[in-house]
């Protein structure tokens, strides 16, 4: 779960983000998020266009060997587009814990020992004794 270790340590040396107010287009800001991909900035997209008060979000990364990205965001007023962020980052953050808790409900205490009586019962394979495979040679 590096992703929610990632969100969870926004403020932290390994993970920053810089924020650039936009001048021009009212209630619209510019995230660069370093170390980062396309996997944490389109889930922040999505999660940002869930909400009706943002009118705009899109991002891009300059290049494959940059390991940032660069998100825009625009509301229209009711929220400033940094506590959308924040927001975002909260629903991410509540989805992937209730998908890790999940996981794990669903997979403690099973045991994925199979053994070869198991593998011949299922698959109709007689037990054979690969010991004596190499035998007349």
């Amino acid at each position: 779960m590096a992703l929610l270790g990632a969100l969870r340590q926004s403020n932290l040396n390994n993970f920053s983000v810089e924020v650039i107010e936009d001048t021009k287009v009212p209630n619209a800001a510019t995230f660069k998020v370093f170390k980062q991909d396309h996997t944490l900035a389109n889930l922040l997209r999505s999660y940002l266009l869930e909400n009706k008060s943002v009118i705009f979000a899109g991002y891009k990364v300059p290049h494959p060997l940059e390991p940032y990205f660069v998100l825009k965001v625009q509301t229209n007023g009711s929220v400033s587009p940094t506590d959308a962020l924040r927001q975002a980052c909260n629903n991410v953050i509540m989805t992937v814990t209730s998908l890790q808790k999940k996981f794990e409900d669903q997979f403690r205490d099973k045991e994925f020992d199979i053994g070869m009586d198991d593998v011949a019962r299922t698959s109709n394979i007689q037990n054979v004794d690969y010991n004596d495979a190499y035998a007349d040679i």
